[in-house]
């Protein structure tokens, strides 16, 4: 199956976390994350609220993901009456700490930190996350000790600390996965719609070979459906249609060649991602990223 494909290949990057740290009676507001936050529950009960002030429950062992730019909130405790308010997302010197309340009182302690999770350079794996997600992984060995192991590398870095860090985040969103794949509501759309092996063909054919001049009507003969049968089951699935997504993998895998092939003029960026047309290419890539694609290079430089 295709998502045994991406799970066996993550990228995941690991900003610095922090603790939030909340007392019984009070609400730490947080902003909108610039890329996907994780709050992973270290100890005690409480809730996670989204921009609309919904609220899903946390314990122990639990691991919110909220979407990027989703204002957001984590409370302890009934009756809440006091609030503090951050302006800037949780990062910085590891591991800095937010506290509502008292530090010796708090009876919520969250592990914070902004991640950046893709199959390759091509596909953020929570790209479509339009919802704050909070999941029970109290049942998953190892669970506790892999952000344990996480918070302590970024406490006292030492040689190799960003890659044991990845390896150990890489761990727990596995487990992540998992339940999301087989739980019920809640979940990620595409994780359920890689399990269809139609649907998983067809993105298959895209991230292996994205400058192939594919076409809804090929994609779809790829996932034996028809063509309008595929295109309604992909966007239900995606969030977007399959030359959308194209699109959208094309360009982060130009991205991707213009930071790390320096040797790779613009025009062969282009030929390997399906533009025979350096002009063509520079307006979708402006369009995409918001800067020409010379631009981009020299800001990655």
């Amino acid at each position: 199956m295709l998502l045994d494909k991406l799970l066996a290949n993550l990228t995941v990057e690991v900003e610095p976390f922090a603790l939030c740290q909340v007392s019984a009676g009070w609400r730490l507001r947080l902003p909108g994350p610039p890329k996907p936050l994780l709050h992973f529950v270290l100890q005690g009960v409480g809730a996670v609220l989204d921009p609309h002030d919904t609220a899903q429950p946390l314990a122990p062992l639990w691991l919110s993901v909220v979407p990027v730019g989703a204002r957001h909130a984590l409370e302890c405790g009934g009756g809440v009456q006091n609030e503090v308010r951050i302006d800037a997302p949780p990062a910085g010197e590891p591991v800095c700490h937010f506290v509502a309340g008292t530090p010796d009182s708090a009876e919520l302690v969250v592990a914070c930190g902004l991640v950046n999770v893709r199959y390759g350079p091509s596909v953020s794996l929570f790209e479509h996350l339009r919802q704050v997600l909070a999941v029970d992984l109290s049942d998953r060995p190892g669970i506790s000790a892999a952000f344990q192991a996480i918070l302590a590398e970024q406490d006292q870095a030492g040689p190799g600390s960003t890659a044991m860090t990845a390896a150990l985040m890489t761990e727990c969103l596995v487990h992540l996965f998992r339940r999301l794949g087989t739980g019920p509501g809640g979940s990620l759309p595409w994780v359920t719609a890689l399990e269809d092996p139609r649907l998983g063909r067809a993105i298959d054919r895209m991230l292996a070979k994205p400058a192939a001049d594919h076409t809804v009507e090929s994609l779809a003969e790829t996932a034996s459906m028809s063509r309008s049968a595929f295109a309604e089951h992909f966007t239900a699935a995606f969030g977007r249609s399959p030359m959308s997504l194209l699109q959208h993998i094309r360009m982060q895998q130009a991205a991707h060649l213009l930071r790390q092939e320096s040797t790779l003029s613009v025009d062969d960026v282009a030929a390997r991602v399906g533009y025979s047309s350096r002009s063509h290419f520079s307006e979708a890539f402006r369009k995409h990223h918001g800067t020409a694609p010379t631009a981009f290079r020299s800001a990655q430089a």
